[in-house]
Formats: C-alpha cells, structure tokens, sequence
C-alpha cells in the first residue's frame, strides 16, 4: 500500500513507518511545516519517501492520512482528487470542552482516529466514523541507571504553554528534587518560573541523545495538565524509569499501580519525587514496573497490528 502522510509528529510518526507500506511524505524546498519529508533526527527506513508537490498528482496513492484540518485542502490541491481518508487527531481538544466539534465531523468518507480514548470521549466527532488506535513506541531498551539524582521533565515551548503542559507547577517539583527540562524553546525557563538556574537546567538534545540522557536520571515527572498522552511519558516508561504525574486526560490508564505514582494532589507527587531520589532500589523496582506496563500496552507489534486492520477496512 502506498500512503500520503505529512511528518506533523516525528515520534508517532517513527512508530507507523515500521508498518510494511511505503509511506510518501511531501518535501518542499525550504522544508516548511507542510513539507518537511524525512525526519532528520529519527531513524526512518527507506520505504519512508521524499516527494515534492507537484509530482504527486502522477503518484499511485492508496490512502492518505492527514493530521491538521488544513491538509484536507492540500490533498484536493495537490492530488486534484480525494483517494480513502483516515483523519488522525493526535490532541485534545482545547475550545469548548466538552462540546469541541472536530473538524473531521461529517466529512463524508473520512474516518477519524483517535490516539487516546479520553480524546474520543472529549471531542465532538458527530456521525463519522471514528475509532481509536493507542500509541505504540519502538522499543529503546531498557537504559534507566538513575545515576543521577536529579529529576527528567520533557515538554517543548513550556514558556509558552503554560499551565497547560504544568509550567506553573515546576517550582513545587524544584523543591523536591533538581529538574533537567529537555526540549525546544526552554531557554530561560528558570528565571520564568522564578527558580534558581541549578534547580531547574534546560536542554534540547538531539533525538538521538534523549533517551540515554533521560535514564540517567532518577524519576520521570509529568506535570501535563490538558494535553493528549505525552509519548515522553511512555517513551520514560519504556526506558525503565519510575514515573509521577498529574493523573489527567488518559495518564490514569497508562500509569497502573506499581509503575509509578499518579494524583492530583501536588503534596503527594511531590513526596514521590523526593521518596525515588532517596531510594534507588525502590525507583529501581518502579521503573521496571512502569516498562513491563508500557511494553505490554504500548508495544510496537500491537499498534502496528491495529493500524494494518484499520486500513484494510478503510481500502477494501
């Protein structure tokens, strides 16, 4: 099957092109938002390829998969036709909660996938066929060592996001353990929050560099009040680490007991935090707990699997 698919998400992204298509990613010459082809700091096989716009209308296409309610336009543009559509929403929604109406609802032939269940159950979708796909990761082995006794957050533009992805709760997290914040557009993110430069560290690694800077730390923390699940918080969990995160949108059914700690209450997170810094063997036990969950849930031959009887269905 040859697929149409724009690199919106380049972790989710990573996960489906292990599947046995060949997936077509448009590239345009300054690599914009809608034409940034190949990753180019994740590891894609080579049926992932490059195609500029103006070749696509002569390209077989099975099926396309667009991401942002915009793309819809560009596959009437650039195609000059509209071959089987899978809409997939990777986010919850952020207007009027619960009554958002997704742009997907009542797009004829369109079937809309969910990457949680709680974003399926927030959104709007009206009649359109809509089903939900949870995430799976490729797997990075199991590379915690907690070395380090400091604690991971990983969120991009955190300034400006807010309180939406926690920024706001960061200094209780301070208080409790030494934070290194990796992302994109970090910088000054300690003064931001009024906390001194050691207690909070920003970084933006190279993709290829995250997973081993990550496990070197002690304790994942996952301060996200309103987004879709965070794949960092199952890449971490993957990675063997023990995890404490705001038990909201789908974290309470990704974090089981045993793979970390999960609340609403700042004080108790809090406490866990400062319980993993001073009990390795303990963060240790947690953190394969939350890797056997992740690997068992979120493992890459189930998503896969999924994915291939989604589309069967919707080419058939």
């Amino acid at each position: 099957m040859r697929i149409l698919i724009w690199h919106v998400h380049g972790s989710w992204t990573t996960a489906f092109v292990q599947g046995p298509h060949t997936y077509l990613v448009p590239v345009i010459p300054d690599r914009g938002p809608d034409g940034l082809g190949r990753a180019r700091t994740w590891d894609w096989p080579d049926s992932v390829i490059e195609v500029p716009p103006e070749r696509l209308p002569d390209e077989h296409i099975d099926l396309v998969i667009v991401q942002r309610p915009h793309e819809l336009a560009l596959v009437d543009q650039w195609l000059g036709r509209r071959p089987p559509i899978v809409y997939l929403e990777h986010n919850a929604p952020d207007g009027d909660v619960p009554d958002t109406r997704h742009p997907a609802a009542d797009l004829p032939g369109v079937t809309l996938v969910h990457v949680t269940h709680f974003n399926r159950l927030m959104w709007d979708a009206g009649p359109t066929e809509t089903t939900v796909i949870e995430h799976g990761i490729v797997d990075p082995g199991h590379r915690w060592t907690g070395e380090l006794e400091r604690a991971a957050v990983v969120v991009n533009e955190p300034i400006r996001r807010g309180r939406t992805t926690g920024t706001d709760l960061l200094p209780d997290f301070a208080r409790a353990a030494p934070l290194d914040v990796f992302g994109m557009r970090t910088e000054g993110l300690a003064e931001h929050i009024g906390v001194a430069p050691d207690r909070c560290r920003t970084q933006d690694v190279p993709q290829s560099d995250l997973h081993t800077e990550l496990a070197r730390r002690r304790v994942y923390v996952h301060p996200v009040r309103w987004t879709s699940l965070g794949l960092s918080l199952l890449e971490a969990m993957h990675l063997g680490m023990p995890v404490v995160a705001l038990a909201t949108t789908e974290v309470t059914e990704a974090v089981p007991p045993g793979a970390g700690v999960v609340s609403n209450r700042i004080d108790v997170l809090t406490d866990a935090v400062r319980d993993f810094l001073a009990d390795p063997l303990h963060a240790r036990t947690v953190g394969d707990g939350a890797r056997a969950a992740a690997m068992s849930r979120y493992g890459l031959s189930r998503f896969l699997d999924d994915w291939e009887r989604l589309l069967k269905e919707v080419t058939r």
